[in-house]
């Protein structure tokens, strides 16, 4: 996860070169991914903390780091009409020669969505429609669906991008509508955010039960889980961190690789440039299987 907010790590906003290094040096230590939050702000007043726009955002990383995978976790569908959410993504993905992902979901952070006048309940009616619009302009250019909350005419999405492939679509949720849906749409799952295995078996076996009951085999779903790391200087700002050394820290998503998870999204306090690159050890241990 790299810092898009306000974090107390840069004394006040991460800007466009800290989140560009940070993203480099991720890229540098083989990490796989990188992820972005899509919010406007939480607090009020003097209290707020503002976000940077994903999208925006992802756009200019695409086109400056290279060789890693990128996607929103997640984009909120509310935010945004759900054909300018298939067609960033078209953008996108064609700038990143396919490594894009598009991670959605239905957004719970209720000011946001008071604050720009956009409708919160229902919030899982309201996603069901528009991934319906965006899976059928992603997968296979075009959609046509009439809804009660979003339409979509004989839409199409062109120009297609140039990686010759679908857009993979990530969703994030372990509500039983929701997983529902992810087995009929999605092709990855994420759940997050934990200190330790507890309580994931019971979301995984929603997961298997979603699948099962719409006849798609659980294991064609890639399993992603997020997990907040506690590093020197912890913050506070992610909560329910796992605390450990290098050892522990390997054997504790061996663990999670063992409950059938194929990425670890890291979420770690503090994220800059110096801490990404303190993280090396793991990865590299990690990697190498040693524990």
């Amino acid at each position: 996860m790299v810092p898009v907010s306000e974090w107390h790590a840069f004394g006040g906003s991460p800007h466009f070169a800290d989140i560009l290094e940070i993203s480099r040096s991720a890229a540098g230590l083989g990490i796989e991914a990188l992820w972005y939050a899509d919010h406007f702000s939480f607090g009020a007043d003097d209290e707020a903390r503002g976000f940077w726009d994903a999208w925006t955002l992802m756009a200019a990383i695409a086109a400056t780091v290279p060789d890693i995978h990128l996607g929103p976790m997640v984009a909120c569908t509310a935010y945004r009409n759900p054909g300018v959410i298939a067609k960033m993504t078209e953008m996108i993905q064609d700038m990143s020669s396919g490594r894009f992902i598009l991670g959605l979901g239905a957004g719970w952070h209720k000011p946001e969505y008071e604050q720009f006048g956009i409708q919160f309940e229902p919030r899982v009616s309201q996603f069901e429609e528009a991934l319906e619009i965006i899976h059928g302009l992603v997968r296979d250019g075009k959609a046509g669906v009439q809804g009660e909350h979003y339409q979509a005419k004989e839409a199409v999405n062109l120009p297609r991008g140039a990686s010759g492939h679908s857009t993979p679509i990530l969703i994030g949720s372990s509500g039983n509508r929701m997983l529902g849906l992810l087995a009929r749409y999605g092709d990855a799952w994420n759940t997050g955010w934990y200190g330790s295995t507890e309580g994931i078996p019971e979301k995984i076996a929603k997961l298997d039960a979603a699948c099962e009951a719409a006849g798609r085999d659980p294991d064609s779903v890639v399993r992603t889980v997020g997990v907040n790391i506690a590093r020197a200087g912890y913050t506070g700002s992610r909560g329910n961190p796992f605390r450990g050394d290098t050892g522990e820290t390997v054997a504790f998503f061996r663990e999670l690789e063992e409950l059938g998870f194929r990425h670890i999204v890291l979420g770690l306090d503090p994220c800059t440039p110096r801490s990404v690159a303190a993280f090396a050890p793991v990865i590299e241990a990690f990697n190498n299987g040693s524990s």
